[in-house]
């Protein structure tokens, strides 16, 4: 055991997070950690690391126990240089470091020093960290971190950059265990094989909080938070589906058991009431002492039942009988509601023509690039990070608003049909939103794309999306999780009944049933949807051709 959480309670504000959450992580395992937007995912991740402390409950570590976490926040770190942050997060480094550069010059015959200096170089090798900063620039590279910012302040990074060079310092850590908040968002696909790789052969444990399918297909237990407690399922991603339809099907069988049990004592306690008004003498007292007895089982039961999250993917539901799909449609969780419109069937109309096109800056990213996308057609814009697929979607848009293109045109050109609605799912919010409420925000997005709009409105769009008009409505945009941020971005994407959507990494941040129903929605879909997905179960969903785009090759002088 390495470390082991009894009876965690955790309350943030008014929301109870955690009541009486139990869980232990053994050596060497492999843990996915999953659960609903706001379930305290990461809270939980902060618990573990020691970070956060205000909790009840009782935590038991293994004695030494080292632990390597993905940091949240680099306020205190802007202007330390990115790869000397990195080397001063692994355990050691830097005091063996600076004993092995000073000692030599004051330790004379000192034995004391000379035994020292021994020690540090005997534990530095040890450690394996006589080649460390290569390795270290190596996996930044990597994670594609340009070799010309790595000497530079980690203030002068991306929030994506960061979150790789956090990456980087957990894979370099010789940790007991690593804690790792959504690793593959932003990354492409060869930076994501990677990491998979690392955490299939990684000798420590690792937590990994992530919604990522492909990440859950190399674990060896799924641990979701669910109505403020843990439920562990051993096994990958496809056993997890499995034993989750199972368990919950029975959840859903006890709780309609349960509720048959409470309208049948409640009937029991009004015939008593109804017999003991009737009666007199020692029939009322009998029938006062069943009444009596029969309140107290009912209330009892009425506190003791709590209706659970219920959520089974679409695969596992197929496989059900009708009654128990009756059954788990009644009782299912919430879920967001994307509505899409159907439009009259023209396959042939042509939304998008690309001939020839070729884009950069300074110079140009790709060249020679050609698709056409027809109405209800699906295409996948496929290349590592930094070849030009957002440059292509921006000079898209640019071309759909008839404004300059903010990239540099080259050669080719860009053709849309003249009546094209285009649904936008950007990675990150405009700034402009940030500031503003969720109700604000959700106005604005409508003003901006000319939807007439009113409170009436506003409220039901944060009800389908599931945030709670009265509690959310107020919340400032960029407080919102990742996973609340999605949602808001679904909401604006779908505002103007687009026939054509263009989606840069949909997935990230939502969680497994918000991202089954986005991948439903997308299947009614009858425009024409362009995206960028590094999440080959959504690839796979939403299917189509793909174009793949291939840098420049730089010549050489």
């Amino acid at each position: 055991m390495l470390i082991s959480l009894e009876d965690i309670g955790k309350t943030i504000g008014t929301k109870v997070l955690y009541e009486g959450l139990d869980l232990t992580i053994q050596d060497g395992e492999k843990v996915g950690l999953i659960g609903r937007n706001g379930a305290g995912k990461s809270t939980l991740l902060a618990i573990m690391a020691g970070t956060d402390t205000a909790i009840t409950g009782h935590i038991t570590r293994k004695r030494g126990l080292s632990a390597a976490s993905t940091a949240q926040e680099h306020h205190t770190v802007t202007t330390t240089p990115v790869i000397e942050y990195v080397l001063d997060s692994l355990p050691e480094y830097t005091r063996l470091k600076h004993q092995i550069e000073t000692l030599p010059n004051n330790m004379g015959t000192d034995m004391d020093k000379i035994t020292a200096y021994t020690d540090a170089l005997s534990r530095f090798g040890a450690l394996d960290y006589y080649d460390i900063e290569d390795r270290a620039t190596q996996e930044l590279l990597d994670f594609q971190i340009p070799e010309a910012l790595l000497s530079g302040p980690m203030g002068a990074l991306s929030g994506g950059q960061k979150r790789f060079v956090e990456l980087a310092k957990v894979t370099l850590a010789q940790s007991d265990i690593a804690l790792i908040d959504e690793p593959t968002n932003h990354m492409d696909y060869a930076a994501k094989d990677a990491f998979i790789e690392w955490l299939e052969q990684a000798p420590q444990a690792v937590l990994v909080i992530t919604h990522d399918r492909d990440v859950l297909a190399s674990v060896d237990r799924i641990v979701e938070i669910k109505d403020r407690h843990t439920v562990s399922y051993n096994g990958d991603y496809e056993s997890y589906l499995k034993q989750n339809g199972r368990t919950t099907m029975n959840a859903v069988e006890q709780y309609e058991f349960d509720l048959r049990t409470l309208a049948n004592l409640h009937k029991q306690v009004m015939s008593a009431r109804a017999k003991k008004t009737a009666s007199a003498g020692k029939s009322q007292v009998r029938f006062l002492i069943l009444e009596n007895r029969l309140s107290r089982q009912y209330s009892e039961l009425q506190a003791r039942i709590v209706k659970p999250s219920f959520w089974i993917d679409s695969g596992q539901l197929g496989q059900m009988q009708n009654r128990m799909v009756e059954k788990y449609d009644k009782y299912k969780a919430k879920n967001i509601r994307i509505s899409v419109r159907d439009r009259p069937d023209d396959s042939r109309r042509i939304l998008l023509d690309v001939d020839k096109l070729s884009l950069g800056y300074e110079a140009a990213l790709f060249a020679g690039l050609s698709f056409q996308l027809h109405q209800h057609e699906r295409l996948q814009l496929r290349g590592r990070n930094g070849v030009g697929k957002s440059t292509l979607v921006r000079a898209i848009l640019d071309t759909t608003h008839a404004t300059t293109l903010s990239c540099r045109h080259f050669a080719g050109s860009i053709h849309l049909d003249p009546k094209i609605k285009i649904g936008v799912y950007e990675q990150e919010i405009d700034a402009r939103y940030l500031p503003l409420t969720l109700h604000e925000a959700v106005t604005a997005a409508c003003r901006d794309a000319g939807v007439p709009v009113n409170d009436q409105r506003v409220r039901q769009l944060l009800s389908d999306y599931l945030f709670d008009p009265g509690r959310d409505a107020a919340l400032q945009l960029d407080r919102l999780s990742g996973g609340e941020k999605a949602r808001f971005q679904i909401i604006k994407m779908l505002l103007t009944e687009p026939n054509l959507l263009i989606l840069d990494e949909p997935t990230n941040h939502l969680d497994l049933p918000s991202i089954e129903e986005l991948e439903r929605a997308l299947d009614r879909f009858s425009g024409a949807i362009l995206y960028v997905s590094h999440d080959s179960y959504f690839s796979r969903d939403i299917g189509g051709d793909t174009v793949e785009i291939v840098p420049m090759v730089k010549s050489e002088a």
